[in-house]
């Protein structure tokens, strides 16, 4: 017989005639079981809406390391880029200036 069996048993049980009524504790029992079912579904909704948020989160996080991976290479290119460009514009400088020398 399970947990949620026993205010059944309650209610069936015979009870010597007395100044409380029969139905008073197995009423309270399923108030009381009723209430621990509301917080077990409130807290199985609650894990559900984390276990979408921690899903979400990975989701997020593995695009934003993707986007971060592609932002380094393309700055690891302009980088390179860069110091070629550098190198080319010293070198038509000094071109220049052994142009200017050379009469």
């Amino acid at each position: 017989m399970g947990y949620c069996d026993w205010p059944i048993m309650l209610a069936r049980r015979t009870i010597a005639p007395g100044p409380a009524p029969i139905y008073s504790v197995p009423i309270m029992a399923q108030s009381d079981h009723n209430i621990q079912e509301q917080e077990l579904r409130a807290l199985e909704v609650r894990v559900e809406e984390l276990i979408r948020a921690c899903v979400h989160l990975k989701d997020e996080n593995k695009t934003l390391r993707a986007q971060a991976e592609q932002l380094s290479n393309e700055r690891d290119r302009l980088v390179e880029n860069h110091a070629t460009a550098r190198s080319r514009v010293e070198a038509m400088v000094d071109k220049l200036k052994t142009l200017e020398a050379d009469p």
